[in-house]
């Protein structure tokens, strides 16, 4: 009967009558062989623990050189990461104590990609009910200004290639590098919005009002 090929195969898959058939190879037995580009090992054979700590800055083998990148881009990423959180923590502490100090609070009005030389944006500053406007007349230069004509508060509009603020109501006309009255109706300048730039980041931190 035990060599009878009508016999049953027992279905347990330890049986040795199931040993060999397909489904039954124990699964570490096509696990994917190591790649030897991907092994580490030193010129001198010894085994990382024992190699000076100097070879682990500087790899020469393809796996701890990968390494290497990662640790420094993480490295890089938690930095940025603290000292943009610093920045911000610090801001709000200058705002509380702005606040009740009396004075505007700092606010983050633009990037400087996002006004490229000869180019204007407009912001509210220091409410939301607050209309500003930012103008980027050289690489290096930033004026801010109040929005409102200190005539009768009409909205004026920068015309940076004659190097004037345009008030459209009056014909008021306002020096763009100082703010100060040039023609019309308006006699005091406008308001100026003091800024601050740190890193690649444009700040308000303030407004001077002004007479003459």
């Amino acid at each position: 009967m035990a060599d009878d090929p009508r016999r049953r195969v027992d279905a347990r898959i330890d049986s040795r009558e199931r040993e060999g058939l397909t489904g039954t190879a124990p699964a570490n037995m096509y696990t994917r062989a190591p790649d030897s580009e991907q092994i580490t090992r030193a010129p001198d054979g010894r085994p990382m623990a024992e190699q000076p700590a100097w070879r682990t800055d500087f790899p020469i083998d393809w796996p701890q050189d990968h390494y290497v990148e990662r640790r420094d881009f993480m490295k890089f990423m938690v930095l940025t990461s603290l000292a943009f959180a610093a920045g911000q923590f610090w801001i709000a502490g200058q705002n509380w104590w702005r606040r009740r100090q009396g004075a505007p609070p700092i606010a983050a009005v633009a990037s400087l990609a996002d006004v490229p030389p000869g180019a204007t944006l407009t912001f509210n500053y220091p409410g939301e009910h607050d209309p500003c406007i930012l103008v980027r007349t050289a690489e290096a230069v930033l004026v801010a200004y109040s929005q409102k004509c200190t005539h009768l508060s009409c909205a004026v509009l920068p015309r940076v290639e004659e190097g004037v603020i345009w008030c459209p109501c009056h014909e008021g006309a306002f020096d763009l590098t100082s703010g100060r009255p040039l023609a019309g109706p308006p006699r005091r300048p406008l308001s100026r919005v003091l800024l601050d730039v740190r890193g690649t980041q444009v700040y308000a931190t303030g407004v001077e009002e002004r007479t003459a």
